[in-house]
């Protein structure tokens, strides 16, 4: 079994959403869909593209929440739909152990994905940020020994 996550930007465009799609859709073509997993904490933007995308392959989907009430407190309405989806058709749903979406939540969900897959996909920019940010968790997979690939299609951009 080959156990690959996501993190990525939150605020990319639809043009950069199809790049993205057909981008993670070659990478995990080598594989085997039935010795697939993707990881994702399905946000809006890169970790819900990459999580269609390893639906779309027949692969399975993991999900990762931050807190119990992420759903609520943070899934905007024009994503709702596509969260709702996406978390119905994944074999597996962690909600990590808060009740409040925020900063520790969203940490130790990063570590829970980074800390059950064999590689990470960085839907990224290659600009660094605060802690959280898309930079931060490419940095923590890189001193963890998690082998990291970028995608930023050329032409890609953020909202």
């Amino acid at each position: 079994m080959v156990r690959v996550g996501v993190t990525g930007h939150m605020n990319i465009t639809e043009t950069t959403a199809l790049m993205v799609y057909e981008a993670v859709r070659a990478l995990i073509a080598d594989h085997d869909p039935g010795e697939l997993v993707g990881v994702s904490c399905i946000a809006r933007g890169a970790d819900s593209v990459f999580a269609r995308a390893v639906l779309d392959a027949g692969a399975r989907l993991e999900v990762v929440l931050p807190s119990r009430n992420y759903r609520e407190a943070k899934v905007k309405p024009e994503h709702a739909a596509l969260f709702d989806d996406l978390s119905a058709r994944a074999a597996r749903v962690l909600v990590m152990d808060y009740d409040d979406a925020g900063r520790e939540a969203y940490e130790a969900a990063n570590e829970a994905v980074l800390g059950s897959v064999d590689r990470l996909v960085a839907v990224w920019d290659g600009e660094t940020g605060q802690a959280g940010s898309t930079g931060s968790v490419v940095d923590l997979a890189r001193a963890k020994g998690v082998p990291v690939h970028v995608v930023w299609p050329e032409g890609a951009a953020r909202g």
